[in-house]
């Protein structure tokens, strides 16, 4: 009889703490942490109207610009970049000639630092580096957020990637219009903080990803075709061991003049001439495949890429036709579409928020 008054009792102890924890996860107080994913959209330039939206993932909700929102103002002119590090997210505006620090989770200003015409951020060790087209890279200590150095490269430099304790840096030249591009791309030694060497790779570098192989992929624009007197330069790619800082191959890939790129797992995915997403195998140096997406959608023109860690999903932002709104695809893994969220116009980047 004692054992069962026993048993009862636990029984009667653990349906009690069910319906409290039941209680608690219907509380505010309780909720698992939020995650959602903001899109930087430049908007057009010299219009003024960059926005940075967020989309919920816990309530399928859209701020369409949760800057403004958050500091009634306007984000600025052709925001190229945006990334997260720590509590704080770096905002680059292009022609505004800034780097906006906001609250990671508020979107709530912080500072601004003049920085001329400020290209894309990375962070490494308590810094943020910031590209410019006047050939620097800034280094922003991330705790006084103040800028320490600056790093001379190559011209116009654009996106960088960062490998067994180095930067590279993509020079693309690509505000000389008179097809006198750059091709190289700057290797940076992270702890001196000074630049070592320049690769060559075909003109105009713009994107670059690391993946886990120790390879750098650099995605170039070549020079839009020619003209009479210069004979043109295809758009393609270049794979740099990033070990010996030596290009290892330049495999034949269609690319159109929208180049991002996204090196994830043992893929590096990148948009096609025709507009599809082609996969390639880090593993084995070869094509996978020439369309990600398997179901029977269509990105028009796709402008930005990023995978979530946590949900697993690609992510994939199209500019459509440059000045309407653009659209935010969401896919799993294996190419099939999730949902969609619309975007501001020319969705650029892409980041990922705990709240």
């Amino acid at each position: 009889m004692k054992q069962f008054k026993l048993n009862y009792l636990l029984i009667t102890l653990a349906f009690v703490s069910l319906l409290a924890s039941c209680k608690k996860d219907k509380d505010p107080e309780f909720r698992l942490p939020t995650q959602g994913v903001y899109v930087l959209s430049q908007g057009n330039f010299n219009q003024n109207n960059s926005t940075l939206s967020y989309y919920d993932y816990r309530d399928k909700t859209t701020n369409p610009d949760i800057y403004q929102s958050s500091n009634g103002v306007k984000l600025g002119d052709t925001g190229n970049d945006v990334g997260i590090y720590g509590s704080k997210m770096y905002i680059v505006v292009n022609n505004s000639n800034r780097v906006t620090i906001a609250d990671a989770k508020t979107a709530k200003l912080n500072k601004q630092i003049t920085i001329a015409q400020p290209r894309f951020v990375v962070f490494y060790d308590k810094n943020a580096f910031v590209t410019s087209y006047n050939g620097t890279v800034s280094v922003i200590d991330t705790a006084s957020l103040t800028i320490t150095k600056t790093i001379t490269v190559g011209r116009n430099p654009e996106q960088m990637a960062i490998s067994n304790g180095k930067l590279y840096v993509a020079n693309s030249g690509g505000l000389d219009f008179s097809y006198n591009f750059d091709k190289t791309v700057s290797v940076i030694d992270l702890t001196t903080l000074a630049e070592t060497k320049k690769i060559t790779v075909t003109d105009n570098p713009v994107s670059l990803a690391a993946d886990s192989y120790n390879n750098i992929y650099v995605l170039s624009m070549g020079n839009y075709g020619g003209d009479a007197t210069h004979p043109p330069i295809d758009p393609g790619m270049t794979v740099i061991n990033a070990q010996t800082d030596v290009v290892r191959s330049k495999p034949a890939v269609s690319l159109g003049y929208s180049v991002p790129i996204l090196a994830q797992g043992d893929f590096v995915y990148f948009p096609t001439a025709d507009n599809k997403i082609a996969m390639f195998n880090a593993k084995t140096q070869t094509m996978e495949r020439a369309n990600f997406i398997t179901d029977a959608t269509t990105v028009t023109t796709p402008f930005a890429l990023a995978f979530d860690k946590l949900t697993n999903q690609i992510f994939i932002a199209d500019a459509k036709d440059y000045s309407s709104n653009g659209s935010l695809y969401v896919y799993d893994v294996t190419g099939k579409m999730a949902y969609s969220v619309t975007t501001g116009i020319i969705p650029g980047k892409i980041a990922f928020i705990n709240k």
